[in-house]
């Protein structure tokens, strides 16, 4: 925290507000929106990059540029900070905790951040609590996958217990020749400070994916954002509709309610999206936990009354949180994959001339083929119609035209 300090003016005198200072360890885009919400609340950013060419380091003004895994560059980084927050869960947990017991506040702590972080550990805390898991076992082994799958019937899913994320680290295996493909594969996602391991779920015959978003403060404040349907390609999310569709208002509370108990059982700070399973029956699994602003959140900046944004900085300052209700009957996202277009801002011209309440939030990210490059948003009262353009716009800034 920066101090006041007055000086006499000719006019008076000047005084200097008190200033907070919010580390952001990991330059992506989520960074860079964070940055953005912090400006209004007049809190200054500092960031930890591995680039100065990284989303969020092109924008902000401190940066500092270090990997995440170098515990003498996260400490050093975090001294100066009244607060630090992540962009990612790839810190290893016990260098959060490191960070914990130099005195700085880390929101959130390495107690709940490791649930997000290693899917073993979450599982086992989702067993003991009683909320919705599916089967699940992990195998340290070839022959314990296998019996796993012989028990339950094949196909199974692998995933790395750490280190995944957009698809990766997640395979659908379909019987025993596939077994040795995640164990190969899983070195590849290795960070060279944690152990990774294999668990093997359950294929869950789900329905559609639902993404519910709580925000928690340190003094125990949670709101609840309306329920998300997400549609997901090759295990990216493309696209969420907000409220879902065809689910009742009691449904809704009700799995507000339970994301709201996970966050205040693991003593979240800041947002925490529980990422949803929903079967036929309209009951649902949990399937992935994450303690930091979420992609299937960024409907927020431009359809809630707070953004996700806002309200994480505002909980990792213990500040009131704010309102999460929508700002209209229906808000469309959809993310903007790198496609065959590389002037995103040129492609704007034909996308709000064509669509003047387009919003649009582009991140600064040279285009590669499926790499998260921005993402649009719309509102409006009819959820198809509002659907319809986000889809014409996200598709045009992709290179399709005729979207």
């Amino acid at each position: 925290m920066k101090q006041c300090w007055a000086s006499p003016e000719p006019m008076g005198t000047t005084m200097a507000c008190v200033t907070y200072t919010i580390g952001i360890v990991g330059g992506g885009q989520l960074a860079r929106m964070m940055h953005q919400a912090s400006i209004g609340l007049g809190i200054r950013t500092r960031l930890l990059a591995t680039s100065p060419q990284e989303s969020a380091a092109q924008v902000m003004n401190d940066v500092v540029v270090g990997s995440h895994l170098d515990e003498e560059a996260v400490l050093a980084f975090a001294k100066d900070c009244d607060a630090v927050t992540f962009d990612h869960e790839h810190v290893p947990t016990e260098l959060v905790r490191r960070m914990e017991e130099t005195g700085v506040a880390v929101r959130p702590g390495a107690d709940a951040q490791v649930h997000a972080q290693d899917k073993a550990v979450m599982r086992q805390f989702m067993e003991r609590a009683g909320f919705p898991n599916p089967r699940w076992q992990v195998c340290d082994s070839h022959e314990a996958f296998v019996d796993f799958a012989e028990k339950i019937g094949w196909p199974v899913i692998a995933k790395t217990s750490r280190g995944g994320y957009d698809g990766k680290g997640v395979w659908k295996v379909d019987g025993p020749d596939d077994v040795a493909t995640p164990f190969q594969a899983m070195g590849g996602l290795a960070d060279g400070h944690q152990p990774i391991r294999i668990i093997a779920e359950e294929l869950v015959d789900f329905t559609r994916e639902l993404s519910a978003i709580v925000v928690r403060s340190p003094s125990g404040q949670g709101v609840a954002y309306p329920i998300s349907e997400t549609i997901q390609r090759d295990g990216i999310c493309v696209e969420t509709i907000t409220p879902a569709p065809r689910m009742s208002e009691t449904r809704q509370a009700e799995i507000q309610a339970m994301a709201l108990d996970i966050a205040g059982r693991l003593g979240v700070v800041g947002v925490l999206a529980v990422e949803l399973m929903e079967r036929a029956d309209g009951s649902v699994v949990v399937n992935e936990l994450a303690m930091r602003p979420h992609n299937t959140g960024h409907w927020t900046i431009d359809g809630a009354a707070t953004s996700q944004f806002e309200n994480h900085l505002r909980a990792v300052l213990d500040l009131p949180l704010g309102d999460p209700s929508l700002t209209a009957p229906a808000v469309v996202m959809a993310n903007v994959l790198g496609g065959s277009e590389d002037d995103l801002t040129g492609a704007l011209q034909h996308c709000f001339a064509r669509d003047p309440g387009l919003r649009v939030e582009l991140y600064g990210k040279d285009v590669r083929p499926g790499r998260k490059v921005g993402h649009v948003t719309c509102v409006g009262d009819d959820v198809d119609e509002v659907a319809r353009r986000a889809r014409h716009a996200a598709g045009y800034l992709m290179g399709d035209h005729n979207a």
